[in-house]
């Protein structure tokens, strides 16, 4: 079956972000020019998914505003003669319309994941994170749609990272899979050839020292089928009394599939930014302003006196 919807879970608190995250939704805070959420947005339609919902909480209006097309701006603009600047302002307005669905209390994402449902309605969708994306120059989240219209099976996106960060994510349990045993996969030009799948048999949540199932990570993109809903009604609040979704992909790991069970992982090996903390948010602020025609060549100039001064440390 088709996919054409994708939720967008961007209802957190932002915490890490304050106090910039104070008044402004860290999903706001611009990487360069553009919110991080913009970045993700483009990358589900980029994807052919066109049907997006947003699952906001209370003090996201912006969110909504920044999609929305601003006819008084706009005219402000036309009347300078900026005509680079309407263009992009035009063109944000243009990337809608969405849907705006409400978490109304923090539940973690598996809740946030949950208010979506109704919206689903039945249909496979994708689910992606709103502070992690992927370089629009090395796109994965077509390959996964393709690889779920191929098999029905859920999928997951995954990165090798070194062993003593596995805790700060979910770990998958994995099997290699030959792109030859996913018929019609070798064929389907979404697919690379060098593809890297695996069938993931279970997960576990930024799991303790010694009890990493490997090494490959689950970063924020997902394919489900709506069993994903039942699921989530069973999974257990964790300690903080949220629902985690990786609770729900190990679950659907270990399901038959005739019950809707069964999970892939795709590895990812391009360019990917994690906005979710300070760090992670200053490198890719970094990184796409280095890459950036229109500044990238005076900014790597800069940095690299900078960084030949000494100041850094």
């Amino acid at each position: 079956m088709e996919i054409h919807k994708a939720v967008i879970p961007a209802a957190g608190k932002g915490t890490r972000f304050l106090p910039a995250s104070k008044a402004v939704p860290k999903e706001m805070i611009p990487v360069v020019d553009r919110p991080a959420i913009q970045y993700v947005v483009e990358e589900a339609l980029a994807a052919g998914l066109t049907d997006l919902a947003l699952v906001v909480g209370e003090g996201k209006e912006a969110i909504g505003a920044h999609f929305s097309p601003d006819p008084a701006l706009e005219a402000f603009l036309k009347e300078k003669g900026d005509e680079e600047r309407l263009a992009e302002v035009t063109r944000v307005g243009d990337l809608g319309p969405f849907s705006y669905l409400v978490q109304d209390e923090p539940g973690g994402l598996g809740h946030a994941v949950s208010v979506a449902e109704d919206f689903v309605g039945g249909e496979p969708f994708a689910v992606l994170l709103a502070d992690d994306f992927c370089d629009e120059r090395d796109p994965a989240l077509g390959t996964m749609v393709a690889l779920h219209e191929l098999t029905g099976k859920s999928v997951i996106l995954l990165l090798e990272v070194a062993p003593e960060q596995v805790r700060a994510y979910g770990s998958a349990d994995p099997t290699p899979l030959a792109i030859e045993e996913v018929p019609g996969a070798a064929s389907d030009p979404r697919i690379p050839s060098d593809v890297e799948i695996h069938t993931v048999s279970r997960v576990n949540e930024k799991p303790s020292p010694g009890e990493e199932y490997s090494n490959l990570a689950i970063i924020g993109r997902y394919i489900f089928t709506p069993e994903v809903f039942e699921v989530l009604r069973q999974v257990s609040p964790d300690q903080r009394g949220e629902i985690q979704l990786t609770d729900a992909v190990d679950r659907i790991a270990r399901m038959p599939a005739e019950d809707g069970g069964g999970v892939l992982g795709v590895v990812f090996r391009g360019r990917r930014y994690d906005t979710g903390d300070k760090l992670g948010y200053l490198q890719a602020t970094v990184e796409i302003a280095a890459d950036r025609p229109d500044m990238g060549p005076e900014f790597r100039r800069w940095l690299g006196a900078f960084v030949e001064s000494g100041k850094e440390g």
